[in-house]
Parts: C-alpha cells; structure tokens; sequence
C-alpha cells in the first residue's frame, strides 16, 4: 500500500467533514438510519465519478465514520451547545438543515476527537463554502462555530 503524504491525509479528512454533512443531511430528511447512511457513502460517494473524467476525492474512512457515530450520539448535546450559539430568535429548528448537518458534524468533531478547535472551525467554514459559495452562511457558520468551540474546549482559547 501506498504511504500517503501529510498533504493527502489533510485532503481526505477534509472531504470525510464534507461527506459527514451529506450524510447527516441525508439522515434528517430521509429518516434513514446511521448503518444504512454510512454504508452508501462507502460504498457509492467515496471517490465516485460525478461526470466524465471528475472523480469525487475519496474520504478518509475511519474520520468519516467517528464523525458520524459521535454526531449521532452527541447529537442533543451538540443541538443545545448550538442553540446557545445562534442568536435567541433563530433555534436550531429553524436554521437551513445543511447548517445543522453542518453544526452536528463539527460539534462531535470538537467534542469527541482532539482536532485543535481552530482547525475543526476553519475546515467547517470551509464545508459551508462548498455548499453556499456566494451566501454569508460562512461567516455565520465561523461565529457559531468559535461560540461553540469556546464552550466545547475553552482551554484551546
């Protein structure tokens, strides 16, 4: 097997946070469960072709299936640690469900794996520029994310 460059395991993490947010996107308004989810991912995302000659990068497994357990299992606590992160009138009920999708994968990240919350928050803004590239979402995704950061693990700040 190959040895992998730091340059290459950075890439692959950073496409399992992105996949991650597609897949608990996916779970939310599907309904379908964790086992399912993550078994097409691996099996049908991971480097898929997604036109002629443009292969999706492949993820790095082992990230992308911690960060979707703990996302699962720390989901309310990841929910209220985000609701005391966004401002009174806007509950996490209310937001873009690719945001929660988002705030979920990011919040296990900071909870369960020891990622330095800067990194977890700038791969995260990162993500939210994928999927809104022309929008302010990134700039609300950076402050809740530094909030809950800030909570997650004040003794990175």
């Amino acid at each position: 097997m190959t040895q992998l460059s730091g340059n290459q395991k950075r890439a692959m993490r950073s496409a399992a946070r992105l996949y991650a947010v597609q897949a608990l996107f996916q779970m939310e308004q599907s309904g379908q469960d964790l086992d399912k989810v993550h078994r097409e991912f691996l099996e049908f995302r991971f480097g898929a072709e997604i036109e002629e000659g443009t292969e999706m990068i492949d993820g790095d497994v082992d990230h992308f299936g911690t960060l979707m357990r703990e996302a699962v299992s720390l989901q309310a606590k990841i929910d209220q640690m985000t609701d005391r992160a966004l401002v009174a009138k806007w509950p996490i009920a209310r937001i873009d469900p690719t945001l929660r999708a988002l705030f979920r994968a990011a919040g296990a990240e900071m909870l369960a794996m020891d990622t330095p919350p800067k990194v977890v928050i700038s791969e995260f803004v990162d993500v939210a520029r994928a999927f809104f590239p022309d929008g302010k979402e990134p700039s609300f995704v950076n402050a809740v994310l530094d909030h809950m950061a800030r909570e997650a693990r004040p003794e990175a700040f």
